[in-house]
């Protein structure tokens, strides 16, 4: 499975748009957690925005920290993250690209510009951030 696919299951896409809603009108945030390699999603964990920012998200460090090491005990590890856009396209800004702190990683962003939640994902390793398909497949496709 190519770097650019991310597979999450429709239950983790569903959770990332009510994370997203919920956290109105700030940006929310989360971590995914799976298996870099196939870049499957195995679960999303929903995280707080300790900036309580509507422009910008910083994810809690104890919360990020309670993640890696779940993921360790399972067998994964954080392969991206995934925050919302309160007004605007989901497509990473310049402060998303500045900030982003792996390269591997899959950024998700969730839009909230129209009545229903949009959800993209890219890979940023440069200036231009590379668009990365989503697949939805069911949780037990999954495991």
């Amino acid at each position: 499975m190519s770097q650019c696919m991310l597979t999450v299951s429709a239950h983790s896409i569903e959770e990332m748009k009510q994370h997203a809603l919920n956290g109105y009108p700030y940006e929310s945030c989360g971590l995914l957690v799976g298996v870099r390699e196939t870049g499957v999603v195995a679960r999303f964990v929903p995280c707080t925005n300790v900036a309580n920012s509507a422009r910008v998200y910083t994810i809690d460090a104890k919360e990020h920290f309670r993640a890696e090491m779940a993921a360790e005990d399972d067998g994964y590890e954080v392969i991206g993250v995934m925050h919302s856009h309160t007004h605007s396209e989901a497509y990473p800004s310049p402060t998303d690209v500045a900030q982003a702190p792996d390269p591997g990683w899959h950024y998700v962003i969730v839009t909230l510009k129209r009545e229903v939640p949009e959800v993209r994902s890219f890979l940023i390793n440069s200036e231009a951030p590379e668009p990365a398909q989503i697949e939805e497949e069911s949780i037990s496709e999954l495991i």
